[in-house]
This record gives C-alpha cells, structure tokens and sequence, in this order.
C-alpha cells in the first residue's frame, strides 16, 4: 500500500491510523494482460488504483467498433467514476493491457472515506477536480488541436505509451485511424 499512500499523502493531510483504517476496506488486485476489469452494464462499486501496469477505458459503439478514450497508468485512480457517481450501470469497459496490480478500494470504503477522514471530502474532490481536467482537456485537444499536436501531445499525457500500447489503441485515441498515425509518426522521425 506505499504507492497508493504516498499518492494520498500528497494530496491530504493524514494519520497513519486513519490510512490504516480506510486500508481496511481495501485490497490488492492483479489482472491478466487483455483481462477486463469492469464491464458495461453493471454499476460500477469500485475504483482502482494502479500499482503496477496499464488499463485502458473503451466504449463501443453500436456497431460493435471499439474506441478507447484513456489509458490510466501507474499512480493513477480509475473508475467508470460518472457511473460510480451516479450509481448506473456502466458504459465503459476498463481493460488492463498490461499484467496490472492495483488496490482496489470498495464504494463501501470509499463512502467510509469521506464520513469519517478528517479530510476525506477534500480527497475525494481532488480526485474528482483531476478527473475532470483531464476530461477538459480531452474534449479541447480533439477539437483545438490538430491530429499531428494531438499526437505530439501525447507522450506528455502518457510517457513510453508507444512501448506500452498497440498501435490502432493509440489511433482510436487520437481520433484517427491507424493509416493517418502511420503518416504522422512518418513525419516525426
């Protein structure tokens, strides 16, 4: 639990023993490379932190084409959070693409987070307010920017993610399909 506390420690103020007790709810997880982590269609009662590995959160389409929309890494928490929110059933799915290791942290804990930590509402708005720039930040870069800044953009949003991920993912991210990346990375060389 050192990466997930050193991750909260960073963002609140708090006790060993109020880490100790929220850990309580808390276990750790690992998942299998291309193993599914959370599925559409059932309402979402948990949210991940990574440890180790890559999870990627995709949605598909009517036709059944997949389109990935994030890559969480190391460090990160990750959720369907709108629908943990909201306590619907799931749009997306969360994938790991790597062999994943995360703490996986329960609403039943999460909810016990923000009751009884004397920072807890504050730690979980600034996860929140994180998850929500970094949505932000999505929509304006597919509409503001070009596909080739889109691309050089990239690696600052997720380092090494050309060594981590496929190819036709990293496309599917950038909006684009994976001839157009072909040409870009083409120009970049």
């Amino acid at each position: 639990m050192e990466q997930i506390t050193q991750a909260i420690r960073q963002m609140i103020a708090i006790e060993a023993q109020e880490l100790a007790d929220f850990f309580r709810f808390s276990f750790v997880k690992t998942f299998k490379k291309q193993e599914i982590i959370s599925r559409p269609n059932t309402i979402p009662n948990e949210i991940f932190f990574i440890n180790k590995g890559l999870i990627r959160v995709l949605i598909t389409d009517q036709e059944g084409n997949e389109h990935s929309l994030h890559f969480a890494l190391e460090n990160q928490f990750i959720a369907d959070y709108s629908h943990f929110i909201q306590k619907k059933p799931a749009l997306y799915t969360l994938q790991a693409l790597e062999e994943t290791e995360v703490v996986v942290l329960p609403r039943v804990g999460i909810e016990w987070g923000y009751a009884n930590l004397k920072e807890g509402q504050k730690l979980g708005r600034l996860i929140a307010e994180f998850y929500f720039i970094y949505q932000d930040d999505r929509i304006k870069n597919n509409y503001y920017r070009s596909p080739k800044e889109r691309y050089d953009l990239i690696t600052d949003i997720f380092p090494n993610i050309h060594n981590r991920v496929p190819q036709h993912m990293i496309a599917s991210y950038l909006g684009m399909t994976p001839v157009h990346l072909s040409r870009l990375k083409k120009i970049n060389r």
